[in-house]
């Protein structure tokens, strides 16, 4: 696959592009990125961490799949998700894993984040050497951003995380294909894998909004190769913006994996 032509493609299309934006794309022993160590606001990629020691401490035995979720009134939470609509019994930690990521359900997220602690969220955000992540709040805390804490990731640290997940030694191969399964039934995809072909690619993704900023993350796979690709954005005047910036490069994305099987 040749990032070299996809990065001339990125860097032609993002040249008049309102806003900030930052990317790495990652696949085989090569990478394209652009301001990858730069830091943005979480959004919801803060997730991806969060899946990634739940998953942890599922393996020593601290919690399980199977285990009855207690959600406390301090947990629901707006924005995106269905919990806080629905009744708060009858549903398992792996629920609450699935719901957190493929419908970025905050009240899902501001559970677990309770359940595993969030000082065991930020030793797993070192132990992989995440530079620029900081969990510093629950979803939708607005008392905790209007005193300065807030959730922050970057390009490279997203990466980090998707290339664990897929090939790394943080967790064990069973707990990763889990991950990945579950990344693979996001319903929210109007942004890297807009415009790929579901039957030609297979995408695990996570993606992240807030006023001003559109993020996605995704692991890209067809056959032998596999690109990791994050591409943050914010100083956004319309999300709209973001969205087509981020579906764009996602195309470029597909169409390259497709040349190199020509």
């Amino acid at each position: 696959m040749d990032l070299s032509n996809l990065q001339k493609k990125i860097e032609s299309h993002i040249a008049e592009f309102p806003g900030r934006i930052s990317y790495k794309i990652d696949s085989a022993d090569q990478f394209i990125q652009k301001d990858a160590a730069e830091c943005f606001q979480a959004a919801s990629l803060i997730k991806i961490p969060i899946i990634m020691e739940g998953f942890r401490q599922i393996e020593e035995g601290k919690m399980y799949l199977n285990e009855r979720a207690e959600i406390s009134d301090s947990d629901l939470a707006g924005g995106s998700g269905v919990l806080h609509a629905l009744s708060k019994s009858g549903f398992t930690i792996e629920d609450m894993l699935t719901l957190m990521i493929i419908v970025s359900d905050n009240t899902a997220t501001n559970m677990l984040i309770r359940k595993m602690g969030i000082n065991s969220i930020h030793q797993t955000i070192a132990s992989l050497n995440l530079k620029k992540t900081v969990l510093g709040r629950y979803m939708m805390d607005f008392d905790a951003i209007g005193k300065g804490f807030d959730n922050y990731t970057c390009a490279d640290d997203m990466v980090t995380c998707l290339r664990s997940i897929h090939q790394g030694s943080f967790l064990s191969g069973e707990s990763r294909r889990h991950i990945i399964r579950i990344m693979e039934k996001q319903q929210l995809v109007s942004k890297l894998p807009a415009m790929m072909n579901s039957n030609e690619v297979t995408v695990a993704s996570k993606n992240g909004a807030i006023p001003g900023a559109e993020h996605d993350s995704a692991i890209i796979t067809r056959g032998d190769v596999t690109v990791y690709a994050a591409v943050l954005t914010d100083s956004l005047e319309s999300e709209e913006d973001g969205r087509r910036i981020i579906s764009q490069i996602g195309r470029y994305i597909y169409e390259e994996m497709m040349l190199s099987f020509k």
